[in-house]
């Protein structure tokens, strides 16, 4: 018997986007550079090193998040202990949306994510480092 899925993609993605702050390219440009911002890159290192990078952001890959993110984790990252803002992003912002959301259900505030994701951000102009 084939499973069934009770609730797709498209609905994860908008149940988070409904509890997370949402930012445009605009918003997290300005964002650039701050000393309290960290944004935190999502993406596979295979998009990385294809698609480039935002100027200063954080790599972690989606499926290291959760454990980077809890110090009792032995892969903790001490970035995510900073009192700092983390504005995640990927591709297209699904994987943003998601992990916005479970950040910000592990404690992590304030926590927002970009509309869009790397994706806009390349196609509005913003700035991108090669890997």
């Amino acid at each position: 018997m084939p499973q069934v899925i009770t609730k797709g993609y498209k609905a994860l993605v908008a149940e988070a986007n409904a509890t997370i702050t949402t930012l445009s390219v605009s918003d997290a440009q300005a964002l650039l550079g701050k000393d309290d911002v960290v944004l935190v890159d999502l993406r596979d290192p295979r998009e990385l090193e294809r698609e480039g990078k935002m100027p200063g952001a954080f790599h972690c890959p989606r499926g290291m998040l959760e454990f980077w993110i809890d110090p009792e984790s032995p892969y903790h990252k001490p970035i995510f202990a900073q009192d700092r803002q983390f504005v995640f992003f990927c591709g297209g912002g699904w994987r943003s949306a998601l992990a916005a959301k479970v950040a910000q259900e592990m404690g992590l505030k304030p926590v927002a994510h970009i509309d869009g994701g790397f994706t806009a951000w390349k196609k509005a102009g913003a700035p991108v480092e090669t890997v």
